[in-house]
């Protein structure tokens, strides 16, 4: 699924607040005339994008996977799409069946405004050193405690170590930080970018971005990036859908 989430409450049921998991619902509800729960592959929290979302349900509809795009697509409001369906086996599940979630941070390195990226970047005035900011990633590689840049522990999470396979920033106008891991904590994009944008302003040394990675304290990563830059891109599995 691919979603723009500048109108929702991030991915997950928020009660009577709109959101990506309750308007899917409700267009299965209307093509199937079944109550479904779905379930995502990563939940992404407010004002975060997806363009490579997983979502998965059961439903006892015989209708084909080309009928539930074109259904649930004329459903759906025009920010949120199906961009593909598969049937897969019952033992497959969404979120512990994958191997690694890869997310991009948009970060628009330039004087002035751009409305039309507006909703999809963070506006970073100061000349950034991308240089530096990969070198301070690269300490991010590997398996790590990182519970310097969750911010809180949610029900369910026993453990802040985490594998990062990639973590490295694109130079332009539009820098863009791509991280994969297998998979993610609370906030730990958002506030990994954070530490790195004053690395490449020249607030933060690279040493002292290692010394957050090193102290393992609740919090420590300041501040939180904006979640509009954020975007879901892609969730990897050890085989292609249609193979399932």
């Amino acid at each position: 699924m691919e979603y723009d989430d500048t109108h929702y409450h991030g991915f997950q049921l928020q009660g009577e607040l709109p959101t990506i998991q309750g308007k899917t619902e409700e267009a299965l509800g209307k093509l199937t005339g079944e109550k479904t729960r779905v379930m995502a592959a990563s939940r992404t929290d407010a004002g975060v994008h997806a363009e490579g979302q997983v979502v998965s349900f059961r439903t006892r509809s015989p209708l084909p996977p080309q009928t539930f795009i074109k259904g649930l697509n004329y459903y759906l409001p025009g920010d949120i799409a199906v961009k593909a369906a598969y049937r897969a086996e019952d033992s497959f599940d969404v979120r512990r069946s994958a191997i690694s979630r890869e997310y991009n941070y948009y970060i628009l390195n330039s004087l002035s405004r751009s409305p039309i990226r507006r909703g999809f970047s963070y506006l970073v005035a100061g000349h950034l050193d991308i240089e530096k900011m990969n070198q301070a990633s690269q300490a991010l590689i590997g398996e790590h405690d990182f519970a310097s840049f969750v911010t809180g522990i949610g029900a369910g999470i026993k453990s802040t170590i985490r594998t990062v396979y990639r973590a490295e920033t694109k130079n332009g106008e539009m820098a863009i930080f791509n991280m994969v891991a297998n998979s993610f904590l609370p906030h730990q994009v958002r506030n990994t970018v954070g530490p790195l944008i004053r690395v490449g302003l020249g607030k933060m040394s690279v040493d002292e971005f290692y010394s957050i990675i090193e102290a393992k304290k609740l919090g420590l990563a300041k501040p939180t990036a904006p979640a509009c830059g954020l975007c879901l891109m892609r969730v990897n599995y050890p085989r292609h859908f249609g193979e399932m």
